[in-house]
Parts: structure tokens; sequence; C-alpha cells
């Protein structure tokens, strides 16, 4: 079982909140029956004590105790919010299906490893699928798990069944769907958006406005806004911080942990600090957002 960093946090502020009512005795005694370690030097509040025992516990122990403890996550039973464990999608991501013609399985490989560099995590069938895995159920799975799907649109796409079959599924789940041309116009119902324009553009020009364009789009602008935070956070250049404290402006959804994980980021991360100008505009996010 897997859970996502915002699921871990939830469900570890969830459990200090359902135990701290106990007795000691009844709090350790649930506490290791669960795997999870106790102590017995502890000066503070049950609470706090909770959350230092269990915050660094397996995902597959925090569902089960919250599933003994009644716990929801995301309005439904906490073992079937949490995410199933599927090695393509990486951590903290936005989860992105790129359908393609397989012969175009290339530029598909190398448009996937440009989007990784913005922190979306592409998945290309040919490349993502174990060949001892049944390929129909892993695309399937794919398709029902991720953000958002691109569509490489090159000649002969409208003939491929599996591509509209992609798009169509996407669709009817009602995630954004994004089509880039590349030698052909989009067709069917996914015409009525706007194409992106990728002929004679390279994987990484066509990465950068599929991300500046994720970032503005309704549907996704509260799990972009984490994936841009995690983006400045962990610059590793001046000029990394230079250009992702642009994308921070551009957030339309603020959660209230960002002004302190910016304020942390330019005491601890250099690239941010010395990058000239760049505290002033985190300065100026945190005014703005309080």
């Amino acid at each position: 079982m897997k859970l996502t960093k915002s699921q871990r946090v939830k469900v570890i502020q969830d459990t200090a909140k359902h135990l701290e009512g106990e007795d000691w005795t009844t709090i350790d005694l649930t506490l290791k029956q669960f795997g999870l370690p106790i102590s017995d030097q502890w000066s503070g509040d049950t609470r706090s004590y909770i959350v230092k025992m269990i915050e660094d516990a397996k995902d597959d122990d925090l569902v089960e105790l919250g599933q003994h403890l009644g716990m929801q996550l995301d309005g439904q039973d906490i073992a079937a919010a949490a995410q199933p464990d599927m090695p393509y999608w990486q951590d903290g991501q936005l989860r992105v299906f790129i359908s393609h013609l397989t012969g175009k399985k290339e530029q598909a490989a190398h448009v996937q490893e440009a989007l990784r560099r913005y922190g979306l995590s592409g998945f290309v069938a040919h490349n993502d699928i174990n060949p001892t895995v049944e390929w129909q159920t892993e695309i399937e799975t794919a398709l029902a798990t991720c953000d958002m799907l691109i569509a490489l649109i090159h000649p002969d796409f409208v003939q491929s069944k599996w591509c509209d079959q992609e798009i169509g599924y996407a669709l009817g789940r009602g995630i954004p769907v994004f089509a880039v041309r590349c030698g052909a116009d989009p067709h069917g119902f996914v015409s009525r958006f706007q194409a992106f324009n990728g002929n004679g553009k390279t994987p990484g020009q066509i990465a950068k406005e599929l991300f500046e364009a994720a970032i503005d789009h309704k549907k996704l602008q509260d799990k972009m806004a984490d994936v841009v935070i995690d983006l400045f956070v962990n610059s590793s250049s001046f000029a990394a911080a230079k250009e992702r404290i642009g994308y921070v402006e551009r957030l339309k959804t603020w959660d209230a942990s960002y002004s302190g994980r910016l304020i942390k980021a330019v005491k601890t991360n250099n690239q941010i600090s010395g990058s000239w100008g760049v505290p002033a505009q985190v300065d100026a996010l945190v005014e703005k957002w309080k």
C-alpha cells in the first residue's frame, strides 16, 4: 500500500488526534501491536509523542493502524484511498500518461525524460511496462491513476484504435488532455481543445510549454502548486532558483505550509539565498499570501 507525502501527513495527524485522549498504557499498547516504537523517556504531551513514534512508520503500518481507528482519507476508507504501488509514478510529481504511436516511442521517451526535470512523472507504455505484466491491465491502471494525458499527434494517429481509446478514457475521467501537433492536427473530441505546436521543437521545449500550461490549468492548480514548491526548494543552481521562483509567483492557490517551506529554503539552500533578487521575491510572496 502506497501513501503520497500529503496522505502520510494527514494519516499521522489524524492518528495522533484519535489516540491522544487515551491513557499512556493504551497508547503504548496500540503502537506496539502495530509494530511501532514506544519510549519510556518522554516529557511532552501525548499528541506530540504519538507523532514522534509514528512519523517514520512504513505506509502499510500506518494504513493498518488507520483502519483500526476507523479513519477515512479523502472521504473514503483509508486502504481504498491509498495509492497502489506503481513504480512508474514518482512521489510528489504530477502523473502524466503519454499517448503515442508505436513507431514514435523514442520521441515519447525523450518527452518523458524532459518532463521529469519539471516534476512531471510520465508514463510511456513501451518503456514502463514489464514484459511479464499483462499490457492492457497495466495501461488501464496508468490511465486510471494519471492526472493528465498528453497526446503526441503524428500522421496516422487517427488510425490507432489504442490511442483513441486512451484519449477517450482520459476524457471520460474528466482529466485534462493536452494534444501536441507533431505533423498532424488533433481530431474528434480532443480537437475542441487548444493544441500545442510540437513541430520542429525539441522535447525540452515541448515539456516546458506543457509544464507551464499545467500550472495554469484549473483542474491541476492544487497539484501543480505542490510540484512547483518542491522544485523551487530543491533548486540546485542560481539559475534554477531564479527560473523557478517565477513559477511560484504564477501559482493561483496556496497551502499554509508553503510560506514556511520558502522561508526555510532561503535559510538552508545557498543556491536560493545566493540567487540575486530571489530572497526578496520570497519575502514578497510570503507577505502576499498571509
